[in-house]
């Protein structure tokens, strides 16, 4: 009996561990906030950003409360903004996304993207919403 606990415990330990790597092996996407503050024009936020897509990695669908202004700095992106082709971007290009509108971008080449985004916001209004 002791052997067949043994047993089933190794196996869970195994199985949760090949999760794990699993998880570990997915492409990434991050988003470090750079600098944010109340800005001089009553009941207005910005915030300067830089996300990074590894190489494959999606952003989770999303929309802002704000415009976004985003400058590719390095890699090649495909930006989906809701009502509007695909578009692929490469560094030195930018882009406004409007404000409210879904929208996914997906690194499409070998090495990371880093994109540097602003955004003017609402005080008080979430950086990012999830979109189904």
């Amino acid at each position: 009996m002791k052997t067949l606990t043994f047993r089933c415990a190794l196996l869970a330990l195994c199985l949760a561990g090949a999760v794990s790597l699993s998880a570990a092996d997915q492409p990434s996407f991050t988003r470090k906030v750079l600098v944010e503050q109340d800005l001089t024009t009553p009941g207005r936020h910005g915030t300067l950003s830089l996300a990074t897509l590894a190489p494959g990695a999606v952003t989770p669908r999303h929309k802002h409360p704000g415009e976004e202004f985003a400058y590719i700095l390095e890699g090649t992106v495909v930006l989906e903004v809701e009502g509007q082709a695909p578009r692929t971007l490469q560094a030195d290009e930018a882009v406004i996304v409007p404000a409210g509108v879904a929208h996914v971008a997906r690194n499409a080449g070998t090495g990371p993207v880093k994109i540097l985004s602003t955004y003017f916001l609402e005080a008080g209004q979430p950086l990012a919403i999830p979109v189904k």
